[in-house]
Parts: C-alpha cells; sequence; structure tokens
C-alpha cells in the first residue's frame, strides 16, 4: 500500500453535489481531494439529465416534422437515424465531463483522484485505481457522494434474455421494431416516448393501477392519454409471471393484467423498476455508517450520517432522486461548515419535471397528499385547450391544476402538463417560495401572448373550500 495522505475533506464522487462541495471547501482554504470511480460529472452528465434530454430533443424534432401538415408546411418521408443522434448525444456529454474535469483540475487545493474508495475505518478510506495500486487517504471530514445505478428486475426467465437499462439504451444505433419496458416511472415514460417517435412500437407493462401512481389520479390520467395518443400500448396492473425467447430468438413476455392473460413479444426489453445506491463497495461497516434496509446512507436533517464528520449528499440518502436536489444538499453542507449557518432539508420545496411532450411539472403538495393533511383545500384546474398561446402553437394537450390553502390563499402545490410545463410550474415554484397568496398571481400583468398568462385565468376556476 502507497504511504498515506491526509486532507481537511475527501469528497467520494463528482455528481452534482459532490463537485460543487468539492471546489468550495477547497477555495474556502481546505485540503481537498475529490475521488471518481468512473468518470467526471455522475449520474447527471454522463448517464442522466444531459444525454436523455438530449435524445428527447431530437425526438420531438422527429415528432414535430411528421406533424409538419399540421402547420402547413409541406415535408417528405421522416427516417430517425439513431447512430447521428446516439453521435450528437456523445459529444455533449464529452463537453460537459471536460468542463467539469477542468474546473475540478483547475481549483487550488483540490486533488482529483480516480479509483473505487472504501472505508479503512470511521475516517479512512482506501482508494483503488484501475491497475490495482491502493492509497490510504485520512480526513477530518468525509462526503458520500455515490449517487444510484440502475436496479436489476427480479423476473423469472429474464436472466435468458439480453436486458437492456436506462444507460444501454442510449447505445442503440437503431430503433428495435417493438420494445417491451418494465415500469411507468419517469424512466420508463421518457424511453417510452423518444422511442416510439423513433419509429418503434412500444408497450409499457406496469404493475400500478396508473402510470406515476404517486400523483393525482387526474394526473397520471392525463399522463396516460399523451402516451395512448403518440401510439404507446399500456399494460396497467400487469404482473409479469416470465420472460423467455421465442424459437425466432425474440424476447417473450408472459403476463397478467387483471384477469387477462397478455404475451408481449418485443425484439429490446427496457428494465426501469427503480434504481439502488452505490454504496455495495463501501464498506461502510468498517466506518461505522449507518445504512438502511435498501442499502441508502442514512442522514439527519443536515445530511451528517451516523458517525460525526461523516455525511452524505445526493441520490445515495435515498432522498428525491433530483439533480437539483444534489446541488441544494451542496449548498446546505457549504453553509453549515463553511459559514456557520443552520441549513437543513426541513421543509424544502422539490421541483422537477417529467421530460415526456408536454412536459409535466410538478412542485409542492398533490391535492391527494394536501386533503391528507387535514387542510381545507380550494382546487383549479384549466386546460391547455383554453391556453391562447397553446392554440397558436397547436399544442393543447394537457391541463394546469393548483392546490391553494383555503385559509391564508397560499399556494400548496401545483401540476402542469402542458407545452414547456416545466417552466410554468417553475414561476408557480417562485410565488410558493416567495409565500405570495393566488391572487398576486390572478391579477399580475404577464405578456400576451405567452403561457404564463395562463396564471390569470387559472386560479378565476378555483373550487369552494372543502
Amino acid at each position: 500500500m502507497a504511504k498515506g495522505a491526509t486532507y481537511a475533506a475527501v469528497v467520494i464522487g463528482t455528481g452534482q453535489g459532490g463537485v460543487p462541495l468539492a471546489k468550495a471547501l477547497a477555495e474556502a482554504g481546505w485540503k481537498t481531494a475529490i475521488v471518481e470511480k468512473e468518470a467526471v460529472g455522475g449520474t447527471c452528465i454522463n448517464y442522466g439529465c444531459t444525454p436523455t434530454k438530449t435524445m428527447v430533443a431530437s425526438a420531438r424534432v422527429a415528432y414535430l416534422a411528421r406533424r409538419a401538415a399540421d402547420y402547413g408546411v409541406r415535408t417528405g418521408t421522416v427516417a430517425v437515424d439513431l447512430a447521428r443522434v446516439r453521435r450528437r448525444k456523445r459529444a455533449l456529454v464529452r463537453q460537459f465531463r471536460a468542463g467539469s474535469e477542468a474546473g475540478l483540475r483547475s481549483t487550488r487545493r483540490l486533488h482529483l483522484l480516480f479509483g473505487t474508495a472504501s472505508f479503512a475505518g470511521p475516517h479512512e478510506l482506501r482508494v483503488r485505481s484501475r491497475d490495482g495500486a491502493v492509497r490510504l487517504l485520512r480526513a477530518r471530514h468525509v462526503f458520500i457522494n455515490v449517487g444510484c445505478r440502475p436496479r436489476p428486475a427480479r423476473v423469472p426467465g429474464i436472466e435468458s434474455v439480453r436486458t437492456l437499462d436506462s444507460t444501454s439504451i442510449m447505445e442503440l444505433d437503431r430503433a428495435p421494431r417493438h420494445l417491451a419496458i418494465l415500469g411507468g416511472g419517469y424512466v420508463g415514460i421518457e424511453f417510452g416516448q423518444m422511442f416510439r417517435r423513433f419509429g418503434s412500437a412500444v408497450t409499457i407493462l406496469d404493475r400500478g393501477s396508473h402510470l406515476l401512481d404517486r400523483e393525482d389520479e387526474d394526473v397520471s390520467a392525463g399522463v396516460e392519454e399523451v402516451l395512448r395518443g403518440d401510439g404507446v400500448k399500456l399494460l396497467l396492473r400487469a404482473e409479469v409471471d416470465r420472460i423467455g425467447r421465442t424459437a425466432g430468438g425474440r424476447i417473450a413476455l408472459a403476463a397478467r393484467a387483471g384477469r387477462r392473460r397478455h404475451r408481449v413479444v418485443a425484439d429490446q426489453l427496457l428494465v426501469a423498476t427503480g434504481r439502488e445506491p452505490n454504496t455495495h463497495d463501501l464498506d461502510a461497516e468498517a466506518a461505522g455508517i449507518t445504512l438502511d434496509e435498501r442499502g441508502f446512507v442514512v442522514v439527519n436533517d443536515r445530511l451528517e450520517t451516523s458517525v460525526p464528520g461523516v455525511y452524505a449528499l445526493g441520490d445515495v440518502t435515498g432522498g428525491p432522486a433530483f439533480t437539483h436536489i444534489s446541488w441544494d444538499d451542496h449548498r446546505i453542507l457549504e453553509a453549515n461548515l463553511l459559514h456557520g449557518g443552520d441549513a437543513s432539508t426541513r421543509g424544502r420545496l422539490v421541483p422537477y419535471t417529467v421530460y415526456l411532450d408536454p412536459q409535466l411539472g410538478r412542485v409542492g403538495m398533490s391535492e391527494r397528499e394536501a386533503r391528507a393533511s387535514g387542510r381545507r383545500v380550494r382546487v383549479a384546474t384549466l386546460p391547455m385547450a383554453h391556453v391562447a398561446r397553446a392554440l397558436e402553437m397547436d399544442e393543447t394537450r394537457g391541463f394546469l391544476k393548483v392546490i391553494v390553502d383555503a385559509h391564508d390563499d397560499r399556494i400548496l402545490g401545483a401540476a402542469v402538463l402542458g407545452v414547456e410545463g416545466g417552466e410554468i410550474m417553475s414561476a408557480i415554484s417562485i410565488a410558493m417560495m416567495a409565500g405570495l397568496p393566488y391572487p398576486r398571481l390572478r391579477d399580475g400583468i404577464f405578456a400576451h401572448p405567452t403561457l404564463m398568462e395562463a396564471l390569470n385565468n387559472l386560479f378565476f376556476h378555483l373550487t369552494d373550500a372543502e
């Protein structure tokens, strides 16, 4: 083993929380090391936001090209060159990754190390490089930012076929004739619509009675209507009994949906049944770090683990698995450790966007959650077909929905299923952060014609308090 090195801080993982945290610590004068097992940038840059949304954009262009006649534009036959789509995706990933790595390498007092980190004690780490060399690091503060990976499905016979996950599906160089997807969450929905637009027949099988079953039923139903309208087949309440090969070498799924049995034959199978934490090689027990039953690192609301001076941030904590939440985790740690603050995860808003088309933007409580809390609430909905800008764009699928506290007129939550739904949701999110009562938006002046002016009309549709 090589001679050890001592640091003020060691960050394990270069995700979207770990990178800005390591830079902030180093810039504050802490001698800092950041350890990366594979590629700088974490899930977001390499396998998540950047590549998937790049491919979503390509799929939308194909969709609009096929709809060109609706706008009075003549086009020829639309064909998708998936290998070219992949090249564009790879180029952007390389650009973002290189920028992130350059930022780390140019920061004084910050050392970027490549290897697999595991605990040798509460404040000791072994870093094994790809050539087998081991380096021992000691640090007063350790930050775990190792993220998550796709969780394999456990279905009889699945080992007999080659499956895709959210990473490997982006490396296909041609669209399969028929793509089957296990799981109707964000990953399954985004890739399902994407590959339908790339030219594949797509079947999504989900165990729930609705897709995105944590959402309100009307929101889930709206998402399902969009997907069915795009030609995606949905099998809900589907229990897959067995997976195997046909005589011709295709993939066959045997499933039950209610009282009916189904046989789905596909050329490729995407497993999108969730994610699991990358804590398998951390040797957390050697440090006394508590993991929950699923392997996530247990932290308090200041992101400290069961070991003083050892923290975790990002997806590995089992909280909301979004880049912007990882970024907020880094802000909490920076505020508390460098500026004597008292920041915590308590009560923070968790906005997010599902990048189907049209987008689903969500923030705050759902109607179901608000009513379960015992509050008296008012609810308003407005179809996108009643929004002038959406009509002008011929993008009228979906609706806006908002939940208001009947006691103080504060906005509790919103769902926007519509063109640029994430952007409209973000405006509502700003109002919620400011504590604005809903009449400030209802009576606000928004430029015409914009999508945002739909907020004027939306709040005029509030129901009586319930």
